[in-house]
């Protein structure tokens, strides 16, 4: 069954009773909310729930994070990215997952909503409504407040009776403490007191636990004691958020100065994180970037931070109370511009490795840092307004290929807006907003921001401007039906620049790329075969995914035109194995296209019609019924008529019925197999 559920790294302790519940609550209503205090196990409860309810979903269970976001402006993407949706058009993204979603039966979690309960409660409204198919799961410190939403309050471990609370802390104190005997003398009565004193909230029994190995079980139990013997100020937190902050303070206090310190500093991260960024953005003074390394390895053993593989991670409740700390330091504003610095750091070395062996690799972490590289943007727009119009130049076409049109047309709108009125950043940013227009389809805003591109990189005089512009231009030519415009505009511009950098030769392919699809285009297939197989071994020398694939489907498309329908398809899958390395949805969708087209010139009307239904899947994820240079849609029809033909029209829309029903992955996997079983 599709899912995107995290994976439980760690054992689950009770809550049957909640379990069978939530299976009756998501069975019968529409929105369940799980309330509680930070802490008490929210989360850990809706990863089980969600994946024992998947099956139960036509399409799916769906996980969207919320807690790396600090206010509702990627509250959408993320919810969009999280069920498949990369929208390739300029509506409103609100309308475009509303759209999406329609028809999909579905169960959708939300994680983490209390921050942005307005807006979830808003955005919940609007797809509940239009999509009668959807269920909804949501966590947050408090209920949502709308209409139909079923309130589960999810309470601490028991501590008494069944015990849960205890089965937790032997859990976590045998990963902390290998050996440990708890059944001993002193040892099991030390760990009851625990579980009672932190009153079975989960988290406070982890923190605990990660205290063994440096200290006895009953070395914890009497400093949690006495941490209790202090008088607290009752009208300040309710008495559950007041035994899990007390928690969270003392752990504070076993953390030595340099692992305080990293804590605070760590805040400023939104989301996973590796140890590289960890140095980057929170050495400084007292604590070094060897002293970070250290100090990360010790909140990791006292629970203070989770890691997984070479990931690391925070709870929002202990990343609250580092947020404090930080403020008391005084250090908010340089843990931001060490962020920022730190993430326009990693915009420049992926921009700059974009035509290396580790394109997929960056392609990969700039779509995994999405959160952290928006929040490094928002700070430079507001504090450096030439690095913001950098990195949004450098990280743009990135966010592209990845699907994030929207994001990366406002921010490079408001790059432009704010930054110098001339210099290499500008043109690279008007460069992007461009490309975002055209793949929204906005052919008239790209021809105005090509021809305005061309003038700044001319007037900047670097290679790199000149052939990024010429790039767009001839884009958008092809796109609006004139091949030979572009075919001009590129060979000019490729014989009057050289090839001195690795970032002009990556923008030197695409504009090769542009001759080889505008010399199709003009049915001079001879010239545009030769040129693709120039231009792919050059890719291929270089590991360059991006264009070979693009390159890949050309060839596809010219062995079609030229009558050869078996090489037409192994191209076609070359280009899809590509795109599916990059996730790449949109190229993923042209793929299939041409790949359907392929076996239904090869007479197998039934395999083609499914991989036209699967293609169908993908083109509803990027908004578009299909799209393309202009003379695809002729070589389309017929070869659909082809199909329709060879097998009859019922036939043929069983089969393409199925495509169109079957799970993206799965029907893609069948589609480069060519293993399409009906």
């Amino acid at each position: 069954m599709a899912s995107n559920i995290p994976e439980e790294t760690s054992s689950f302790v009770g809550r049957k009773a909640e379990l069978a519940r939530l299976e009756h609550t998501l069975a019968t209503h529409r929105l369940t909310t799980l309330t509680g205090s930070g802490g008490v196990g929210k989360t850990r409860l809706a990863v089980r729930a969600a994946r024992q309810s998947a099956a139960a979903h036509r399409d799916g269970a769906w996980w969207a994070d919320l807690s790396p976001l600090h206010d509702d402006g990627l509250l959408i993407a993320t919810v969009s990215d999280a069920v498949g949706l990369s929208d390739h058009t300029l509506r409103m993204p609100i309308d475009a997952l509303c759209e999406w979603l329609v028809d999909k039966e579905l169960l959708l979690v939300l994680d983490s909503c209390e921050h942005l309960r307005s807006a979830c409660a808003h955005l919940l409204g609007e797809i509940l409504t239009t999509s009668p198919g959807l269920t909804v799961l949501a966590t947050s410190r408090q209920p949502l407040d709308i209409r139909g939403e079923q309130v589960v309050e999810v309470d601490p471990l028991p501590v008494e009776g069944a015990a849960d609370a205890l089965t937790l802390f032997r859990d976590r104190a045998a990963a902390a403490a290998p050996g440990l005997a708890l059944d001993e003398p002193g040892n099991a009565e030390a760990a009851a007191e625990i579980c009672r004193r932190f009153e079975g909230i989960p988290l406070a029994i982890e923190l605990a636990a990660g205290a063994l190995g440096r200290d006895t079980v009953q070395q914890v139990a009497a400093r949690i004691r006495s941490c209790f013997d202090v008088p607290a100020d009752a009208s300040l937190w309710p008495p559950r958020h007041r035994t899990l902050r007390t928690a969270i303070g003392w752990s504070h206090e076993l953390c030595t100065p340099p692992e305080r310190l990293l804590w605070a500093r760590l805040t400023v991260l939104r989301g996973d994180f590796d140890e590289a960024a960890a140095r980057e953005v929170c050495a400084g003074g007292p604590l070094t970037a060897d002293g970070v390394s250290g100090a990360l390895n010790g909140l990791v053993a006292k629970s203070v931070v989770g890691r997984d593989g070479a990931r690391h991670r925070m709870l929002d409740t202990i990343r609250e109370y580092g947020r404090m700390w930080l403020a008391e330091l005084g250090e908010e504003r340089a843990a931001a511009d060490r962020h920022a610095a730190c993430f326009l750091g990693l915009a420049r070395k992926a921009h700059a490795g974009w035509t290396g062996d580790d394109q997929i690799s960056w392609y990969h972490r700039i779509a995994e840092a999405h959160a952290d590289l928006c929040a490094a943007l928002d700070h430079l727009l507001a504090h450096d307004t030439v690095a913001a119009q950098e990195m949004a130049g450098r990280t743009g076409f990135f966010w592209c290929c990845c699907g994030h049109l929207p994001q990366t047309r406002e921010y490079a709108r408001r790059a432009l807006a704010a930054g110098p009125a001339e210099g290499p950043h500008r043109t690279r940013a008007l460069w992007v907003l461009g490309i975002t227009v055209m793949l929204q389809g906005d052919y008239p805003a790209a021809r105005r921001l090509g021809r305005e591109c061309t003038r700044e990189a001319a007037r900047d005089g670097t290679d790199e401007g000149i052939l990024a512009a010429a790039y767009l231009c001839g884009l958008t030519d092809l796109m609006t039906g004139r091949p030979e415009a572009g075919l001009r505009g590129v060979d000019r511009v490729l014989r009057s620049t050289g090839t001195a950098t690795p970032l002009e030769k990556a923008y030197r392919l695409r504009c090769r790329l542009i001759t080889v699809f505008a010399l199709t285009g003009l049915g001079r297939l001879d010239e545009a075969a030769e040129a693709a197989a120039v231009l792919r071994a050059v890719c291929e020398a270089q590991d360059e995914c991006w264009t070979r694939s693009y390159v890949d489907y050309q060839l596809a498309l010219i062995a079609l035109l030229r009558g050869d329908a078996e090489t037409s398809a192994a191209h076609a899958r070359s280009m899809l194995a590509g795109k599916h390395r990059m996730r790449d949805r949109f190229g993923i969708a042209l793929g299939l296209d041409i790949l359907a087209a392929a076996i239904a010139a090869q007479g197998a009307g039934a395999r083609a019609a499914r991989v036209y239904g699967t293609g169908q899947v993908y083109w509803r994820m990027v908004g578009h019924p299909q799209r393309g240079t202009p003379e695809l849609e002729p070589l389309r029809e017929a070869c659909e008529r082809q199909a329709r033909e060879a097998v009859g029209d019922a036939a043929y829309q069983r089969a393409f019925e199925r495509g169109r029903a079957d799970n993206a992955e799965v029907g893609l996997a069948a589609a480069l197999q060519g293993e399409l079983l009906m």
